[in-house]
């Protein structure tokens, strides 16, 4: 592995380009105007350089935990910033509500649904992975000319036709599993939740390309440094850099200099998971820095999201405030992200878009930004909305499965469906979950469902339960989801559902597969 890069111990801060101009300019004499040349032909002005992409995914981040979408407990001025740069999108959503299925669809701009990914792997993509059908942002890129490169977490497979590196991307580095630590607990200055935790075992080993090696770094940090080297390494040609942080997903470990600003808080989970998400707004600076260092932030697109909600099983230490639920839900709290969008040379500055819009969509937007939008039946070119050029909604309506929970949203009105139960907590086993049939849950509902319908302009809080009050919101949204379920295909899930929860929905008890 190469030598860790030194770098500042100070916090990195974003320096606008009439700043950066002031310092540059101030206290020089200007020289004297030379004399005019004599006029030449005009030679051809080189081609354009498409403009790079960088993508930055969080992991578990609660959208209520980022200052622009209006928390307060944690400090995100690198992010908030490029929210005020670009665009942000007040109802950005991702189709799962759990890593690995969230993954397969953004990555492939289909409802993961579509190729078999239903559910989390549970492990058990170590011999099986998202199906090599399916062709990945990063193929459409590298196609058309990008050099690719990805840094972080996969959780799509570990054999070489499920690496990265085998769906698109030039290079890698990072996790396969679904995680990691991020350091030895017993590091002087750090903080650790639960149990010390000293090495990684081999399935949450990192990789450089195919071989594992060994990080002593706090792994946010390494990460980092990788994908800055990387946009060095390619800044003389289009790039695109998926970097996949693990942060601030468990187990929740901080270092002292991003626990600094939080030690006024009491509760450990938070102030753990505060200085996470610090780490997290650092490493999108530093990014940000090295854009601006090579010449190339206005000519790059920054995307920023979070793969599902903040997770309720870490108590109250994150937030997916002002909505109800959590990671596992398809109530707002799993499924609405974080969603920004900065572009200096293609997107408005400071524009709040208010459509609901599907982390599916990047596909075609990442292809779009770089001149040939790849759309799929599921993934819309955001771009020409966002610059006021196409009327209309990207989407008529968004769609949810995970075995049997459904949901569905128009532009008002949200429809969730899940599964009684007639198992309960004295079923649950130590980690709080259901242990599965041998075959993996069935994704039928023999007790029937708790049906949900929301009112998300006046409730986006999905408070009140309207689905008795309009039936007919009710049929309607239920005919438009059963008319898209008959669009997948019949075929079984690549991986039958093991994982499984129970929660209180609407009064009563059900249980939730994913």
């Amino acid at each position: 592995m190469t030598a860790p890069r030194r770098r500042s111990r100070l916090p990195y801060l974003w320096l606008t380009a009439t700043v950066a101009a002031g310092l540059s300019l101030a206290g020089c004499e200007q020289p004297p105007a030379a004399p005019e040349p004599a006029p030449e032909p005009e030679a051809a002005a080189p081609a354009e350089r498409a403009p790079n992409i960088v993508f930055v995914f969080a992991d578990d981040l609660g959208i209520g935990d980022i200052g622009a979408y209006g928390g307060q407990v944690i400090s995100t001025p690198n992010i908030d910033a490029l929210a005020a740069a670009g665009v942000r999108a007040a109802e950005g959503y991702v189709s799962h509500p759990v890593c690995s299925p969230s993954r397969a669809g953004l990555l492939t701009g289909r409802y993961q649904a579509r190729h078999g990914w239903e559910f989390n792997p549970a492990g058990r993509d170590i011999h099986n992975g998202m199906s090599t059908a399916e062709r990945t942002f990063a193929d459409a890129l590298k196609d058309l000319g990008y050099a690719t490169g990805m840094v972080g977490k996969w959780h799509l497979g570990y054999e070489p036709e499920h690496h990265p590196m085998g769906r698109g991307f030039d290079e890698y580095f990072g996790v396969l599993a679904g995680g990691s630590i991020f350091i030895d607990s017993r590091t002087p200055g750090v903080e650790s939740i639960g149990p010390p935790l000293t090495e990684r075992p081999e399935y949450a080993a990192v990789y450089r390309g195919f071989e594992t090696v060994e990080v002593d770094e706090y792994l946010t940090d390494a990460f980092t440094d990788e994908a800055v080297a990387f946009i060095d390494r390619h800044a003389d040609e289009p790039f695109f850099l998926y970097l996949s942080h693990t942060t601030p997903h468990t187990p929740l470990q901080a270092t002292e200099r991003y626990l600094e600003p939080y030690r006024h808080i009491e509760d450990p989970a938070t102030r753990v998971y505060s200085a996470m998400v610090a780490s997290l707004d650092e490493s999108v600076a530093r990014i940000v820095a090295k854009l601006h260092e090579i010449g190339q932030y206005e000519n790059t697109l920054i995307a920023f999201l979070s793969d599902n909600g903040c997770a309720g099983y870490i108590g109250h230490a994150c937030s997916n405030a002002p909505h109800a639920g959590f990671k596992r839900y398809h109530h707002e709290g799993g499924i609405r992200i974080p969603f920004i969008l900065s572009w200096p040379n293609g997107l408005p500055a400071g524009l709040v878009y208010g459509e609901p819009v599907i982390s599916l969509d990047l596909l075609a937007t990442f292809t779009g930004a770089a001149g040939a939008a790849a759309t799929t039946e599921d993934s819309v070119d955001l771009l020409p909305y966002l610059r006021g050029d196409a009327d209309g909604r990207p989407h008529e309506h968004l769609y949810w499965r995970s075995g049997p929970s459904m949901a569905i949203r128009d532009a008002r009105w949200k429809l969730i469906r899940y599964r009684k139960t007639d198992f309960t907590t004295d079923d649950l086993d130590e980690t709080g979950r259901l242990t599965p049939p041998e075959e993996g849950w069935p994704t039928d509902a023999p007790l029937g469902h708790v049906t949900m319908l929301y009112d998300l302009d006046a409730d986006p809080g999905e408070t009140v339960n309207l689905a008795a009050e309009h039936p007919d919101v009710v049929e309607r949204l239920s005919a438009q989801h059963a008319e898209w379920v008959g669009t997948l295909p019949t075929d079984p899930a690549i991986l039958p559902a093991v994982r499984s929860t129970l929660v209180e929905a609407d009064g009563e008890t059900v249980q939730l597969i994913f």
